[in-house]
């Protein structure tokens, strides 16, 4: 892989297809967590642009992007984003970003990760492609293939294993593939982590995610604290 390739920015490109928060008419927050996360994972020199995103939910977004990640702890401290230059929210769908680019992409230079692609990503794939499409929120569980309606359009296709993937995952696993150059199966994973928040209350989580040099999964900033949040919500309902 040359030096040219290896210092190359990308555009991803996050087809938005989760519905807003009815009150607040935003993106949940364990959303804004990921997209966020996402901005931390690309390289240097690409971008990030979330698609189809309602007008209502684009402010906010903007406003979390650009801000200091908001937990802040004694062993968690409080992380500034790059910059928001790299994360670009938008209320075009991706047929319609793709001329708007500078330059603009041709179709045929995208690539569709999609878990029903014959292909696996590979570092080859870097020299092909300008920008790596997904398809609404990989995390789902049970899957939904609402990668489906991208698949119509004509992309190619390539996918990450069989191995369901949060979507900062996927972004960060097909950074490691085409900008670092690692094949897929050379990244450390782990599969289902249970994430302990004391010894009385933890989680498993339904996904395949990359360790860090600790064995750790990796998470968004903040996102333990919401899910141990959203865990205490629960108990209190019940």
């Amino acid at each position: 892989m040359s030096q040219a390739t290896l210092q190359k920015g990308y555009k991803y490109v996050i087809e938005h297809m989760e519905e807003d928060d009815e009150v607040t008419k935003a993106l949940p927050d364990w959303v804004k967590l990921e997209y966020s996360h996402m901005l931390k994972l690309v390289g240097p020199s690409s971008t990030v642009h979330f698609t189809s995103l309602s007008s209502s939910s684009i402010p906010p977004l903007n406003a979390h992007l650009s801000a200091p990640n908001p937990v802040s702890s004694p062993t968690s401290p409080t992380i500034h984003l790059e910059s928001t230059s790299k994360g670009h929210p938008t209320t075009l769908p991706i047929l319609e970003l793709l001329p708007t680019l500078n330059p603009p992409i041709n179709k045929d230079r995208v690539c569709l990760l999609d878990p029903r692609a014959e292909k696996v990503l590979s570092p080859e794939d870097s020299d092909l492609f300008d920008v790596f499409l997904y398809g609404g929120i990989l995390g789902d569980d049970p899957p939904r293939d609402r990668t489906g309606e991208l698949r119509k359009l004509g992309f190619q296709g390539r996918h990450l294993g069989e191995k369901q993937m949060t979507t900062d995952t996927a972004v960060g696993v097909t950074k490691i593939v085409v900008e670092d150059g690692v094949p897929l199966d050379k990244i450390p994973y782990t599969d289902f982590p249970t994430i302990t928040f004391n010894k009385h209350e933890s989680i498993e989580m339904p996904f395949r995610y990359v360790v860090d040099e600790k064995g750790e999964p990796i998470l968004p900033p903040g996102m333990k604290e919401h899910l141990k949040a959203d865990l205490n919500r629960s108990i209190d309902d019940f």
